[in-house]
């Protein structure tokens, strides 16, 4: 019981996480003094504390006293912490520990984050390594736009509220002119190469950026805006990665503008199709957990404490989550620790409510039954 409440107590959500990163950001020092220390679940204590007396001792080789007595002491506090922890929790655990040099303050943070430590990594620097973490606070969902001209183009995400500008990219098409017989046509062909050309390049900047998100799961939808023609014809031309294409809204948007501003006008106008591609995969995981439950497959669990054995036996494929749940970053973590795509079911579909009451919020949709 112990045990468990110091895990409970250890344990930080997003949240939480986000604030304490704010706070490690604002730390730096003049010499290699703030400790940073990630430490994978299944790793023992021991050998951690056994690594952390071996700097101790080497540390007495540093020359200069004040930089000397700062490392020594983020490493007195690091092993005092840990000294108190029998088990590093099911998520790992984090030590930030280190001395502002020139006031004299001290900080030393020990959690457990919201997701799992993907490293083990020790080091004393100038500043706290704080990037390991940095993934477990941004938004899941993201949604690409990509705004398109003849010759110019922007491409970026909307990251929950935050929208960013992942790249620009511009070439040269002149404009037209009235030259006449076979002169003009030629001179149209080669305006029509130089935009296809562009088109090319914008596609695969546009795969460059957007792709790694798709392939993390997060890639939700694509917005394509312009303000013409030109965003039909490369969207029919099928500039863009395959896997990218099938992500495109139907409804093209017109903007006026390049850069963060026609970003901002894309979403706006474009709120609705932003909320059909986040809402699609809610709508299908549930209507597909209806399916199995009325043929009566075998390959639902529901249940909180079923649902959960199922994650941990690596048997769950979907994991739909309502929203009003208290725990849902934890399950979501949860979920992906064991290669479940978990899925946060709004209370705004109409069969949300059932969902909720009929299975306390929580069910799983198996890759094969439950023997």
């Amino acid at each position: 019981m112990g045990e468990a409440r110091l895990e409970e107590k250890l344990s930080v959500t997003k949240r939480q996480l986000a604030m304490i990163l704010q706070e490690l950001k604002k730390w730096s020092a003049p010499a290699t003094v703030l400790l940073s220390l990630y430490i994978p679940p299944g790793r023992p204590i021991s050998d951690v504390m056994n690594l952390l007396r071996q700097e101790h001792s080497i540390s007495d080789n540093i020359k200069l006293k004040r930089t000397r007595q700062a490392v020594q002491r983020a490493l007195s506090a690091a092993m005092d912490r840990l000294a108190m922890i029998q088990k590093v929790p099911p998520n790992g655990l984090v030590l930030f520990c280190g001395e502002n040099m020139d006031t004299g303050d001290f900080i030393c943070y020990v959690f457990s984050p919201p997701e799992r430590v993907p490293v083990f990594y020790y080091r004393t620097d100038k500043f706290f390594h704080t990037e390991f973490l940095e993934d477990m606070v941004e938004e899941r969902d993201v949604v690409g736009i990509i705004i398109v001209e003849r010759d110019q183009g922007t491409i970026g995400i909307l990251k929950g509220m935050k929208l960013e500008v992942l790249e620009e990219v511009s070439g040269y098409v002149p404009g037209k002119h009235k030259m006449g017989g076979q002169s003009q046509r030629r001179f149209d062909r080669i305006i029509e190469q130089l935009v296809e050309d562009f088109f090319k390049r914008l596609g695969e900047h546009a795969n460059r950026l957007l792709l790694p998100y798709l392939e993390k799961g997060r890639l939700k939808g694509i917005i394509v805006a312009g303000p013409g023609y030109a965003k039909k014809d490369f969207v029919e031309g099928k500039y863009l990665d395959y896997r990218l294409q099938r992500l495109v809204a139907k409804q093209l948007v017109d903007v006026a503008y390049q850069g963060e501003a026609g970003l901002r006008e894309a979403v706006i106008k474009a709120e609705n199709v932003v909320q059909t591609q986040l809402y699609r995969d809610a709508v299908n995981a549930l209507e597909e957990f209806k399916r199995h439950l009325a043929k009566g497959t075998g390959l639902v669990v529901y249940g909180d404490r079923d649902v959960k054995e199922a994650l941990e036996m690596g048997m769950v494929k979907t994991l739909l989550i309502h929203e009003d749940r208290d725990d849902i970053e934890e399950l979501k973590a949860l979920a992906e620790n064991y290669g479940a795509t978990p899925i946060v079911i709004p209370s705004s579909l109409p069969e949300a409510e059932w969902f909720k009451n009929a299975f306390n919020g929580l069910a799983g949709i198996l890759r094969y039954k439950i023997r």
